[in-house]
Parts: C-alpha cells; structure tokens; sequence
C-alpha cells in the first residue's frame, strides 16, 4: 500500500558542466601531435620539391646551367603547391569542425578555449600561430614556450596567449 502523503518521487538527472568533462592532453601526445604534423606538412610540401629538385638536377647534370629549372623541377614546385594547398584545406577544415589539426585528429586531441567552449579558426590562427610566431624572434622563446607545458595545466606559453588548452577528443 503506498502513502498517500509520502513526497512525490521524480529522478532527477545531474547537469554535468561542460568544463569538467575535458581532461588535459598527456604532454607526450602532444609532442607527438606536434611531430606528426611536422612529417606531414613535410610529405605534402616539401618531399615533392626535392623530389623535383633532385630528378631535374640528375637530367641536368651532363649539361649544367645556373640558375635553369627543368621541367621535373617546375613540375616538382607544382606538386608542391598543390600539396600545400590540401594540406591547408584539410587543417582548415578540421580545425574549424572540431578545434584539431590533422594530427590532433589522428590522436584523438583537441583544442579548445579553457572555459570548454570550441575555440574559432582566427584565434587559433592569429593568437596560437601569428603572435606566437612574431613572439619567436625573441632569442630562447620557443624554448621557454615549451617549458610552460611542465606546469600543473599542462598549457604552453601560446595556449595561456590564446586562452587555449589542449584535451582529449
């Protein structure tokens, strides 16, 4: 028999805030993030121009002419533009859908603003990379920026710049 004037029973289910459910990136997928980023931007960039570089110089050896370009090292630049330009639009791409590179998305890492929210395109783009870069001709910053991710946030000096972290996908 129930109780006619028990309280009303109701399950409640608990709001969990956004901000709490984002769990720092370990600091070794981060570097390799960082790596593998590296390699691949050096797959679609740079590797077709040596490649160019290197088979136009091999069928231009018998006959050496400074400053000439054959056509296996035009053709090399082409790729390489276009390589960079997939590439560009793949980072865009990924970046503006869910805050990751092509790396970060591979590793399951993200970055987002520290409060949870996604972060936009221009402020990875000016504040993690612009100012980050105008930043780096002063002598020991680059090092000095990754010390930073040493400390109990686990945010490099560019992050605390863009009011960024790094966490898992």
């Amino acid at each position: 028999m129930t109780n006619p004037y028990a309280p009303p029973q109701a399950t409640v289910a608990d709001v969990v805030d956004p901000r709490l459910t984002n769990v720092a990136a370990e600091r070794g997928t981060r570097l390799a993030a960082a790596i593998l980023d590296g390699l691949i931007m050096g797959a679609m960039f740079y590797a077709p121009f040596f490649i160019g570089a290197v088979i136009g110089g091999l069928f231009n050896a018998p006959n050496p002419q400074p400053f000439a370009m054959s056509s296996a090292m035009i053709a090399g630049l082409g790729v390489s533009a276009i390589g960079f330009a997939i590439w560009c639009w793949l980072t865009i791409m990924f970046v503006q859908r869910n805050g990751q590179s092509i790396a970060k998305k591979a590793l399951n890492i993200k970055v987002v603003r520290t409060d949870g929210s996604p972060i936009t395109l221009a402020r990875i783009f000016f504040l993690r990379n612009v100012v980050n870069g105008a930043l780096s001709i002063i002598p020991l910053y680059g090092f000095i920026d990754l010390l930073f991710i040493f400390g109990e946030q686990r945010q490099c000096l560019h992050d605390k710049i863009a009011d960024t972290i790094v966490v898992k996908a």
